[in-house]
């Protein structure tokens, strides 16, 4: 099944359920995290599909506008460097654990928001599949993450490569609101087979393909790794990482610019397409960033 969070017309959200490629079928759920913290969501999409057959109204997947897929997640967390190629790229080594970040929800965008960046000139892409955890996880063996996951969907971690730099801790270069598209919906398990193809676009032009049989760290490992030292909970949100081809990695380095699209697509999912709004620091319209200082003891 696939399932997606809608912006509605009078200004709300709403969980909804693909019924085929043509329509979309509203839920009584704000979005899909709200429906997933419900332990019988399955049941409850399964009565309303089968509602649907009575007439129930759908939107048309021609004009459905998509918000955030999981926009109030509890925990956005993701994973640097896991794709074998990328790892090289950077000059590192393959790690033994996890490298993990975490955001807030509030940098989650939809899947074909413009992407307003202010106070950054080296603005990057990270084509990612996304984890969107079904049930609460913690301190759990890979097989019960496995069973764990409600679905999977397209994410990119848009990342502001000089605010990363300025520390060894990347947070404040990962976390610029409503920069990491995340949708257009969710596939759940049963309905995907294998292994997804990966790829990001700048301009239509392909800067990344990889594929997640690649990944040093699966999705149910990554799953299992994080419930150590953190419950995971309905609605939560886990990047698994990028493949190679990201602009910082180019010789020379590569940005987005003002004016570019960026596409995201992962096969059997979907694909996002965000247009980029690179604003100069210049100009009476860009809020004012308070100066930084130096805490020499830290």
């Amino acid at each position: 099944m696939k399932l997606a969070t809608l912006r509605t017309s009078w200004g709300g959200t709403t969980a909804v359920i693909g019924l085929g490629a043509d329509a979309f079928l509203p839920l009584s759920y704000p979005n899909v995290g709200a429906l997933l913290a419900d332990p019988n969501w399955r049941a409850t999409v399964e009565a309303a599909v089968e509602g649907s057959k009575a007439g129930r109204t759908t939107i048309d997947a021609g004009s459905a506008i998509f918000a955030p897929l999981v926009p109030e997640a509890g925990k956005v967390i993701c994973c640097g460097l896991n794709y074998g190629d990328h790892i090289q790229e950077m000059g590192r080594d393959l790690p033994e654990y996890p490298t993990l970040f975490a955001k807030h929800a509030d940098t989650l965008t939809g899947a074909t928001d413009v992407i307003d960046i202010r106070g950054s000139e080296k603005v990057d892409w990270e084509a990612e599949l996304a984890v969107v955890v079904g049930s609460p996880l913690f301190k759990a063996g890979e097989e019960q993450a496995k069973e764990a996951i409600a679905g999977y969907t397209v994410a990119n971690d848009v990342s502001m490569r000089d605010w990363q730099n300025r520390t060894l801790q990347w947070f404040q270069g990962k976390a610029f609101d409503a920069t990491t598209p995340v949708g257009p919906v969710l596939v759940t398990p049963e309905d995907v087979a294998g292994d997804f193809e990966v790829r990001g676009y700048v301009n239509g032009e392909l800067v990344q393909e990889g594929n997640t049989r690649t990944l040093v760290f699966g999705p149910a490992r990554l799953l299992s790794y994080i419930s150590q030292f953190t419950i995971l909970r309905p609605g939560d949100l886990v990047l698994t990482g990028t493949p190679g081809g990201v602009g910082m990695g180019m010789t020379p380095p590569r940005f987005l610019q003002d004016g570019d699209v960026l596409t995201t697509e992962i096969s059997g999912i979907g694909r996002l397409e965000n247009p980029i709004r690179i604003h100069s620091n210049d100009g009476a319209a860009t809020p004012c960033i308070p100066a930084l200082t130096t805490n020499t003891k830290e």
